[in-house]
């Protein structure tokens, strides 16, 4: 039925791009999420997950335990409780007989000496010092190539300046490398909240948050000797046997980190400055500090997660759909999983980053391949919001076999940029320049919590090539900008035989190095377009009076349908839901505060967190929400005080 539709409409005269849009598959129709049947009484707030070479799957636990499942992927697997009394275990793996997991203070090895199936020796492998701060979570191991474990610890911290991190005692803010026998190696510093390691191809990866210093999450390439931006860790660099050696003290020398105190000594948290001309941005600080490491994958934040977690390599060769080889990273606050491309560029990493699959019951905190190469997701959200709604639980994700129409992968060209797609797509759609968009952007680098996206600009795509195949289009790039994000959007491009969207339209590049080599002549490209220009001028996006006050109002009050549009492009439904807490406070919650509309504006500019102690994650400030937008929104969210509920369905 649908592919008659498809003729007769083409009959007609419509565009490619018109149609299919609804019939396309969602991620739902590929990839299936499977709850895994738990006894009763058990509670997976999981912390770690790893395969066995048995075939089971091995899961530890914040409430300190380890679980062995046996025949996981079967609908009543059988649960065996391996340890426990342990202490928020983020992080565990199976080696050479033996259990190793990342408590709070010390890498564990764990061991059944007897063959009973329970652990009868706990062994301390390496300790490292902690103040007891809540937030001095620690996560690994990861094993290297020699064998040894890399773990991370969080920061903690200020007692008064409780949004700034710091790191109170020894290798907060460290990876470390850890050998069997215990010794213990530095390996560099520079971070926040390092939740996801990932040894990639022999390389250690590890993801962190947005936060102070960290104007969003990304993906890091750790080299030893490497610092990645957050200063709390250099307080240690001192020490024997440190890779890095640049101090605190010289850092701080040249970037304010902005301690102030009001008239009454008390501590003022360090807002966005939305006047700044010539913001600091982290890689014109490298100029300074040449040990400073870029991400090689910046994940924006509130689009590509919010609380970005465990990062694992597809190693399925296939079997887990189009993407082998590519990484695959745990989202805690969006309850998803998003994916990523790597390529080198002049010896560094960089690549693209696009959504996978989101929907599961809790936040996404540890991944890993099952013998039947699903992929065993564990969650948890205890202290930390998440979009999912159940606390905690363990589900599997399952390729249905369906291949889904996607971009495979993005590469960086000297003019531009490859797309490679999972299936050929249409000329048509191909060829025409308006199915191609590319904006680009960046983040502050400053002490403040989080940077919106600023200095943004459209890159005009001039021109395409399509390969013979289909299965490739090269676009010509205006203004390529180094370090820059690259927003790939091509909601144009339909699939060749069955003209499907892609499932997901978006690609986000990090361009840390521009290669050399021949450029794409316009003369071998298509440079025609559908589009139509227009000098009509845009009528603003919201209507606005002055009151009596003095104060500006919406006109209308708009409808939930009206509003959604911008919660969506500025990214609010990550966090925020009308009826419901999610990351952030409901909609309606906020509503009984009896904000004015013009606070509410004020906060989406320069949240004050303190406001919601019951949350983890602090809201960023959203200083490029235009007034007229963040009006509307107010307005919206005022207009659910007195609503009846399901506003936001």
């Amino acid at each position: 039925m649908k592919r008659i539709l498809h003729t007769t409409l083409l009959g007609l005269g419509l565009t490619t791009a018109a149609l299919a849009q609804d019939s396309s598959p969602a991620e739902s129709d590929l990839y299936k999420i499977v709850k895994v049947s738990t006894p009763e009484g058990i509670v997976l707030e999981i912390g770690g997950v790893t395969s066995m070479p048995n075939g089971d799957v091995a899961v530890s636990t914040r409430r300190g335990d380890v679980w062995v499942i046996e025949n996981p992927s079967s609908p009543r697997p059988f649960f065996r409780k391996f340890a426990s009394g342990l202490h928020e275990i983020l992080g565990l793996v199976y080696k050479d007989g033996s259990f190793y997991c990342a408590q709070r203070g010390e890498l564990t090895r764990l061991t059944d000496t007897n063959g009973d199936g329970k652990a009868d020796k706990y062994q301390t492998v390496y300790a490292w010092p902690i103040s007891g701060h809540y937030h001095e979570y620690s996560f690994g191991p990861k094993v290297a190539p020699d064998g040894s474990f890399f773990v991370s610890a969080n920061v903690a911290f200020g007692d008064e300046e409780w949004w700034r991190g710091e790191s109170k005692v020894p290798y907060r803010g460290w990876i470390m490398k850890i050998s069997p026998d215990g010794k213990m190696e530095p390996w560099a510093t520079g971070m926040r909240s390092p939740c996801g390691l990932g040894m990639i191809n022999g390389d250690l990866f590890y993801t962190d948050n947005q936060g102070d210093w960290m104007g969003s999450g990304g993906v890091w390439h750790v080299k030893k000797g490497a610092f990645v931006g957050h200063p709390a860790g250099l307080r240690w660099t001192s020490l024997p046997n440190s890779p890095v050696k640049l101090s605190q003290e010289e850092f701080y020398k040249t970037y304010d980190e902005r301690r102030r105190r009001d008239n009454n000594g008390r501590a003022i948290k360090p807002e966005n400055d939305a006047s700044e001309k010539n913001p600091l941005l982290l890689f014109e600080a490298k100029k300074k500090f040449p040990e400073i490491q870029l991400p090689a994958v910046w994940l924006p934040h509130g689009v590509l997660g919010i609380s970005n977690s465990e990062i694992i390599s597809d190693d399925t060769q296939g079997a887990f759909g189009p993407f082998a080889g590519q990484m695959l990273i745990g989202d805690q606050g969006q309850s998803k999983i998003m994916r990523v491309f790597m390529e080198q560029v002049n010896g560094e990493y960089q690549g693209a980053a696009f959504d996978f699959r989101s929907g599961f019951q809790s936040g996404v905190l540890r991944m890993a391949f099952g013998k039947d190469h699903s992929l065993f997701v564990g969650e948890t959200n205890r202290g930390w919001g998440s979009a999912g709604e159940a606390n905690e639980g363990l589900q599997r994700l399952v390729w249905t076999g369906k291949t889904p129409f996607e971009m495979k992968a993005v590469r960086a060209m000297p003019d531009g940029f490859e797309v490679e797609f999972t299936q050929p797509i249409d000329a048509a759609s191909a060829e025409d320049l308006a199915s191609y968009k590319v904006k680009s952007f960046i983040y502050k680098y400053h002490s403040t919590y989080g940077s919106p996206t600023i200095n943004e600009v459209e890159n005009a795509v001039k021109g395409v090539k399509v390969s013979s195949d289909g299965l490739k289009a090269r676009i010509i790039v205006d203004n390529l900008r180094q370090y820059y994000i690259h927003q790939l959007t091509l909601d144009g491009i339909r699939e060749k035989s069955t003209k499907f969207s892609l499932v997901h339209p978006n690609a986000y590049y990090t361009l840390n190095n521009i290669p050399t080599g021949e450029k794409l002549s316009l003369s071998q490209a298509s440079t025609k377009t559908s589009a139509v220009s227009s000098t009509v001028k845009k009528p603003t996006t919201t209507k606005e009076t002055v009151a009596k006050n003095g104060k500006t109002a919406v006109a209308k009050v708009p409808s939930y349908e009206e509003v959604k549009p911008l919660l969506s492009k500025y990214t609010c439904l990550a966090c925020h839901n009308a009826d419901k807490r999610q990351v952030g406070p409901a909609y309606r919650d906020v509503a009984k505060r009896n904000y004015s509309n013009e606070k509410i504006v004020d906060l989406i500019y320069n949240p004050k967190p303190q406001n919601w102690p019951g949350y983890a994650t602090e809201m960023p400030p959203m200083p490029q929400v235009p007034k007229g937008d963040a009006l509307k929104i107010a307005a919206w969210i005022n207009s659910l005080k007195n609503a009846p509920a399901k506003a936001n369905p």
